[in-house]
């Protein structure tokens, strides 16, 4: 029976959580991706080995993904000549404001600032290949002057205050997982620069399990606020796959989509309210309501605005229950048509999966090289699947496509959602595949990013880029994008052949989500960095060619800045300017992400 005293218990019913603790920054790498005990290397056997014990494949040796990646880019890759990181490149000298340090150092404590030059230079970049490349084999012109780490909103307030006073630059910093350029400092910016490092400010500060809502200081990481919020059964849901590193100010300033947007929704159907310290004061409400029809909403500029409008400072976020039934599934398709085919099926009904992701051919084999090999009982039993799959099944090993999926809810809605999906794979020649591969196919997200260093150390680019696109255009986009990337790797005068990939991780009534997959072997190409770019700039030409959006949710910054025009009108361009102006004349967030006049994006 329900309890209709809580009803009428107000804000006296919130909860107040303890703090977290403080954020260990020493444990994630500042040259590479992610956590320092998680590394993959070539051992003295010349196979892969991935160190820790994280993710699926940690702790194991991967013989079959080296000798894969050869065959794909047609190209020898030789452990004993690896290209050797020259980390930490030359650091510019930190542009020193008296006045200014003098100001808020009033406020802040000692360990709250911070000129050393390996911590301004980490956040003075994201991960972009161009920018990893940069660090590890030249340099950045220019890198945030000063690193500040407020703990409340007060600190934020008053260093805003302070850069107006005394004409400094701020640029806010989340988790520096940007693959945007979007932390790229102005390399003509004569203000000295400050990096405003969320972080610290990293508490709930308070839940309503009623309304089921919470209050949520920005600098929160998405790991650590599905952490704090599981022993009160409540979950945001939103979950990237930066998850373990990104933050909640992050992705409201990326406008994000998490991987598990089918139940819970993107970023901006999370997030109820916030307060943003702007260069004019203050922007904040006095409550949050379920709806309300009050005229223009401001909050509205701040999805997407990548820095260059404010420093969000908490948020009040939509709650929902905890799952009761999680459980992983996959699936299998002969090829990718029948694949596509039966995820536009899949959203045009009520019931479907928290996530439904698939993946072309090339990418499935991705997957399969990078499992661990079996041994006795385990080696037996894969070879007869497979044996069974490629023979009376009738699939083809290049042809065939896998799609992985997530059910979360209810006992009663995850046998819906599972009943829904397999009856609807059947039209297509779907053939389930198991929970696990389900599950380590969605927990090998995690573990992508860690292969592109890997694969630099070898004198392999890599890097990924997604789109939306309508479902009437996504076969076409796939296709002719793909076309494109292998012709601008001939045109290039490329070694090897490129490798290509895509899948598709977010479905809508209208259209998908698409990630592209390029890799080239560099070794003997001269500024590789400069090259892959312009390469991936000509893809995204053939995916706006396409019909495909210029970003779904990694946002334009400085990389795809210069494509603004060809998707807005300049009435529109105009609008969004004008609004820096009045909120920020001084250009104080002067980070210049989606600039009307942008400086080249990939100059070294």
């Amino acid at each position: 029976m329900t309890d209709f005293s809580v009803f009428s218990r107000g804000a006296e019913g919130r909860i107040v959580p303890p703090p977290p603790p403080a954020p260990r920054f020493e444990d994630e790498l500042p040259d590479r991706w992610g956590y320092g005990d998680t590394r993959l290397f070539l051992n003295d056997r010349g196979n892969i080995e991935v160190t820790g014990n994280r993710y699926p494949i940690s702790g194991h040796e991967l013989p079959d993904f080296l000798p894969w990646m050869e065959g794909q880019l047609s190209h020898r890759i030789d452990p004993q000549d690896p290209c050797l990181s020259h980390y930490p490149p030359s650091i510019p000298g930190a542009r020193s404001c008296p006045a200014f340090m003098a100001d808020i150092q009033k406020v802040f404590p000692a360990d709250g600032l911070s000129t050393d030059a390996k911590v301004r230079l980490r956040h003075g970049h994201g991960h972009t290949q161009y920018e990893i490349y940069s660090i590890k084999h030249g340099s950045l012109p220019r890198v945030p002057d000063l690193v500040a780490w407020p703990t409340e909103e007060e600190h934020v307030v008053a260093l805003v205050e302070a850069a107006k006073r005394h004409d400094v630059c701020v640029i806010p910093f989340g988790g520096g997982t940007s693959v945007s350029q979007a932390l790229l400092c102005p390399k003509d910016e004569s203000r000295p620069i400050v990096s405003v490092d969320m972080r610290r400010m990293n508490r709930i500060l308070w839940i309503d399990p009623v309304s089921r809502m919470a209050c949520i200081q920005a600098g929160a990481v998405g790991g650590h606020i599905a952490k704090a919020l599981q022993p009160y059964g409540l979950t945001m849901g939103h979950e990237p796959d930066s998850i373990e590193f990104s933050t909640l100010g992050g992705w409201i300033a990326t406008h994000a989509s998490g991987m598990k947007k089918n139940r819970y929704g993107n970023i901006e159907d999370i997030v109820l309210d916030m307060r943003v310290v702007t260069a004019n004061g203050m922007l904040e409400r006095t409550s949050v309501h379920p709806r309300e029809s009050v005229g223009c909403d401001p909050r509205l500029f701040m999805f997407g605005s990548e820095g260059s409008m404010g420093i969000v400072t908490s948020a009040v976020v939509k709650l929902t229950k905890l799952p009761e039934v999680q459980k992983y599934g996959s699936l299998l398709f002969h090829d990718f048509d029948n694949g596509v085919a039966f995820m536009y099926d899949l959203s045009q009904c009520a019931v479907y999966p928290a996530s439904v992701r698939l993946m072309d051919n090339v990418q499935f084999q991705f997957g399969a090289a990078l499992k661990p090999r079996p041994a006795g009982g385990p080696s037996l039993k894969s070879k007869l699947e497979k044996a069974i799959v490629l023979g009376p099944l009738g699939f083809d090993k290049d042809k065939m496509v896998a799609c992985t999926m997530v059910f979360e809810g209810t006992a009663e809605e995850v046998r819906s959602q599972e009943a829904e999906v397999y009856r609807r794979a059947k039209k297509y020649g779907g053939f389930k595949a198991g929970e696990e591969n389900g599950r380590r196919g969605y927990m090998m997200t995690y573990c992508i990013a860690y292969i592109r260093d890997l694969a630099m150390d070898n004198y392999i680019l890599a890097e990924s880029f997604e789109t939306s696109v309508p479902w009437s255009q996504v076969l076409a986009l796939c296709s002719n994008v793909k076309q494109r990337l292998r012709e601008e790797h001939k045109k290039h005068n490329l070694p090897g052949t490129p490798f290509l990939s895509c899948r598709v991780t977010q479905i809508y009534e209208t259209g998908v989500c698409v990630y592209f997959y390029y890799a080239f072997h560099f070794k003997g190409v001269e500024n590789p960095s400069q090259v892959y770019s312009e390469i991936e700039d000509a893809a995204r030409e053939e995916v706006l060619k396409q019909g495909g959006s210029l970003s779904h949710h990694h946002g334009v910054g400085k990389l795809r800045q210069r494509f603004l025009p060809e998707v807005k009108s300049q009435v529109a361009l105009d609008f969004v300017e004008r609004t820096r102006e009045t909120l920020d004349p001084s250009r104080i967030f002067g980070c210049r992400n989606q600039a009307a006049v942008p400086e080249p994006a990939h100059s070294p």
